[in-house]
């Protein structure tokens, strides 16, 4: 399946049903009083996050969405059927916002979570609404009002404790592979993982955390360049940012500046997040012993193809999640 994490869609709640004029027929009673009634409300569009889903694949080709009308009243003051709701369902972490001005209309972050994002229309009123002391035979109803039509956008963020942050081929994915169940897309040249991916990592049957692979960075990323802005925001999410960086890299520390300096040009609150430092790759060379990161929480040496250190970052890394308000302890 296709990665898709934006929409724009086209959503309309049904029309409210008309109300009735109709009198009471009834043997014996040829000038029955009115009885009509109420038209039923229309339907209304509704989004709600579901944990199965990881894409807003569903909404690329298909992009209006209606929902059904309210029935009209009928006599002896039967109500007409609310119209039938129409309800998107959407990955958990999407957020809905008007598309012109940005303005945000719901944020789905629970699953079964819901926001209705168009009301279906009133339904209209029966003529025996209208009896009145002065007036006992009303010969009018009113029509059932239309339901609210509106363009909304669809942006997943995924929902993730830890973001691995690194350049192009710094190992990532690799790393994910080893820690998790999740098989992203692997190879030796850079832009291998053109896709955001999650797993979910398990130190021990009663740990766990959702850590999150996002395509490389590099410089300008925040400006678009590269795989950029289009996946820099599925670390907004993140409780504790991973930086990897390649023991074979030329310049560590002007690769680890250049990632910071990314992440705070499309939000200084990321640089904000506890912070860990992997050098990978160590069963290629050790990383240089002059080079430091003073302000990371810790610094780990690993490698995804011997195992080396991987129990100790995952450990660690499950202790400051926690200490951040997440991960999930099943005890």
């Amino acid at each position: 399946m296709q990665f898709i994490d934006e929409a724009v869609i086209d959503v309309e709640a049904g029309r409210g049903g008309s109300g009735v004029v109709s009198f009471r027929r009834e043997k014996y009673v040829p000038k029955g009083g009115p009885d009509g009634g109420d038209g039923g409300k229309g339907g209304d569009v509704v989004i709600e996050a579901d944990p199965n889903l990881s894409t807003l694949q569903d909404f690329r080709y298909r992009t209006r969405y209606r929902a059904g009308r309210g029935e009209h009243g009928s006599g002896n003051n039967r109500t007409g059927a609310e119209g039938a709701d129409v309800v998107l369902r959407v990955p958990v972490g999407t957020l809905v916002r008007v598309p012109e001005s940005g303005e945000l209309i719901a944020d789905l972050t629970q699953p079964g979570q819901r926001a209705v994002v168009a009301r279906g229309g009133r339904g209209g009123r029966g003529n025996a609404f209208f009896v009145r002391a002065t007036r006992q035979a009303p010969r009018h109803a009113q029509e059932g009002e239309p339901g609210e039509s509106r363009r909304i956008a669809l942006e997943l963020k995924l929902l993730a404790d830890v973001g691995l942050v690194g350049s192009p081929n710094a190992g990532k994915s690799t790393l994910l592979s080893r820690v998790s169940a999740a098989r992203p897309r692997i190879a030796d040249y850079p832009f291998t993982t053109l896709t955001p991916n999650l797993g979910v990592v398990a130190p021990d049957p009663e740990r766990s955390f959702v850590m999150a692979d996002i395509p490389g960075l590099i410089e300008g990323a925040s400006e678009g360049k590269g795989l950029g802005a289009r996946f820099l925001r599925h670390i907004e999410r993140t409780r504790v940012l991973c930086f990897l960086i390649d023991v074979l890299s030329p310049d560590p520390s002007a690769e680890y500046e250049s990632l910071k300096s990314e992440l705070e040009a499309w939000s200084p609150r990321l640089l904000e997040l506890p912070r860990v430092v992997a050098w990978t790759k160590a069963d290629l060379a050790e990383p240089p012993p002059a080079v430091t990161f003073p302000d990371a929480s810790a610094t780990h040496v690993i490698s995804s193809v011997t195992g080396r250190g991987l129990d100790a970052l995952v450990n660690d890394l499950w202790v400051r999640v926690r200490e951040a308000g997440g991960g999930e302890r099943r005890t």
